[in-house]
């Protein structure tokens, strides 16, 4: 028994792709871009905000002290473990305190320091204190060279602003106060914001200049009997754990013992421990968004693929057929073929017809190539599957680049049809 290779189709076959296709695939597309655009913005900008944390805000720093200093170490107990501090000033050195939340700013202290010193000539002497909101500071001052010009006498927010002062002395607006003193006067401020804060006087003039100087300080500290937690610098490292998630406050202290005017500074090294626990979680997070997206993406695909599949199954039927329908396939190979396909084929057949043909009896055109009318159609078209011409022309027609005579997408490869 003879089986025939045998074609079926439909017009929506050799129609263009359906608009809700195109939709789909304009819309996986689309949404691939934008979730790989969220997923590079939201890599980088974790990684920036992780980097920022533990290099820049809570990164390494050195501290310089003075005397009666309170400060307050605040830290994000999310972020951050513990507050580490490390100092070699020996039997003298600041205390640190650990409480579970944050003491109170009522203790008051007052204290007096004379300086007499000698300013060189295009120099500067200067004294750090750290004072809390609601301190005070008074300077009386007395020079004693006579004929020289007037000195510099500043206080100065931060050493940045010392700094800025530093490279223009006349400038006054670089500094919290700035005043030029000569022979005797009083110099008053009153602190609006905790910080550390510079005395310094500068000398502008050609020669040496001797000053005597008397600081009169009413300062604020924190109250440190309530702590938790207590750790001397002497040792030379302290470190405070922070509860997670809970009120936590650390205080760093220096006494009045410094008497001397060149011991005035204590020099204290400040780092945090990272909590790494929530960057660990953080960067768990940041995969799960990831896995999420691409599962997103891969739905997004998968559904688009099932809805043109499902649009596509009744469009094609198989090529071989079974056995038992041989028979039946050898009248009725294009049966199945659309009234509106045939009324392609016939108008392509009847442009190529010749007239003598054209209105002969018992003509049929349907299994004749629509190129050459000579043929039989043996062969098919990749990828829209299409039969109209025999192996022959079609191969001549895809080797020309050509299209498809019914849908005219561009033909690929032909693929002949044989008979068994």
């Amino acid at each position: 028994m003879l089986g025939i290779l045998t074609y079926h189709a439909t017009v929506s076959s050799s129609s263009p792709p359906p608009a809700n296709d195109v939709a789909a695939t304009w819309l996986y597309e689309g949404t691939r871009e934008e979730t790989w655009s969220c997923l590079v913005v939201l890599l980088t900008f974790w990684s920036f905000a992780s980097m920022t944390l533990i290099l820049g805000f809570y990164g390494s720093t050195n501290l310089v002290l003075g005397p009666n200093s309170s400060q307050i170490l605040d830290a994000n107990s999310l972020f951050v473990q513990d507050i580490k501090l490390q100092s070699d000033t020996g039997a003298q050195g600041p205390e640190l305190y650990g409480f579970s939340e944050r003491p109170p700013l009522d203790v008051k202290v007052m204290w007096s320091e004379i300086h007499n010193v000698s300013v060189i000539d295009g120099l500067h002497k200067e004294w750090v204190y750290y004072l809390n909101e609601g301190s005070h500071i008074s300077i009386s001052y007395n020079i004693n060279s006579q004929g020289s010009s007037p000195l510099i006498l500043i206080i100065a927010k931060g050493e940045e602003s010392l700094h800025r002062w530093m490279e223009d002395p006349l400038f006054p607006h670089n500094t919290l106060s700035w005043n030029l003193i000569n022979g005797s006067g009083l110099v008053q401020q009153k602190i609006l914001k905790s910080s550390d804060y510079y005395i310094a006087v500068g000398n502008l003039n050609p020669m040496p200049v001797e000053v005597a100087l008397n600081f009169d300080i009413d300062a604020l500290l924190y109250n440190t009997t309530g702590a938790s937690y207590q750790c001397s610098l002497r040792h030379g490292l302290c470190a405070v754990r922070l509860s997670f998630l809970h009120t936590n406050a650390a205080v760093l202290a220096t006494s009045s013992l410094q008497q001397n005017e060149d011991d005035n500074e204590l020099f204290v090294k400040l780092s945090y421990e990272p909590r790494w626990i929530t960057y660990l979680f953080g960067s768990a997070l940041m995969t799960v968004v990831i896995v999420l997206a691409f599962k997103m993406i891969n739905y997004l695909h998968c559904n688009s693929n099932n809805n043109q599949a499902a649009e596509a199954s009744p469009e094609r039927a198989p090529l071989l057929l079974s056995k038992d329908d041989d028979t039946a396939s050898l009248g009725s190979s294009y049966d199945s073929v659309s009234n509106d396909e045939n009324d392609i084929e016939e108008s392509l057949l009847s442009q190529n017809r010749p007239d003598s043909l054209r209105w002969s009896e018992g003509y049929d055109p349907h299994h004749l190539c629509t190129i050459c009318l000579d043929a039989a159609k043996d062969c098919f078209f990749l990828p829209c599957g299409h039969c109209a011409t025999c192996f022959a022309c079609g191969t001549r027609v895809v080797e020309d680049g050509g299209t498809c005579p019914i849908c005219q997408r561009r033909m690929k490869k032909v693929k002949k049809i044989f008979t068994i």
